[in-house]
């Protein structure tokens, strides 16, 4: 581990001895703070939390597009007679909801009213959540009863 400098000279130089000092300083400093970096336990939890986020986004996204294909492909079998009856029973359960709405309103204590429409923000704010699992659902459902 001699380089020619050295080898010239029997004694290394204040210079070169000074160099040497450095280079080892800085190796020592990139160590340090590798060493410390690995024990940064709150660090590299937040950086694995990070990327298991990453990961559910981009599978919620797949199943996602997943969901909306199988619901299409659900939408395309069905006939016509069903696709009917389906939309006149959303009619009759948009119109018995408003019902159900109103009656609320009228006799439900404001206490659990409020909780309530704190549950349904909840649920507007993850709507898209909702409606995968939804889709889902109804796959699964329709697959059961072919099968």
């Amino acid at each position: 581990m001699t380089n020619s400098s050295t080898d010239q000279h029997s004694t290394p130089t204040p210079a070169e001895l000074r160099e040497q000092i450095e280079h080892t300083r800085h190796e020592l400093g990139d160590t340090v703070q590798a060493l410390a970096d690995k024990t940064d336990v709150k660090a590299r939890a937040q950086q694995k939390a990070g990327e298991l986020k990453e990961q559910a986004v981009v599978k919620a996204g797949e199943l996602k597009v997943q969901a909306a294909k199988a619901t299409s492909q659900v939408q395309d079998k069905l006939p016509d007679p069903v696709k009917e009856k389906a939309a006149l029973a959303a009619g009759q359960a948009r119109t018995a909801a408003a019902q159900a709405g109103r009656m609320w309103e009228e006799k439900a204590p404001a206490s659990l009213q409020q909780r309530t429409s704190q549950s349904a923000q909840l649920a507007r704010e993850h709507r898209t959540l909702l409606l995968v699992a939804a889709a889902g659902l109804t796959v699964l459902w329709v697959a059961r009863r072919k099968g």
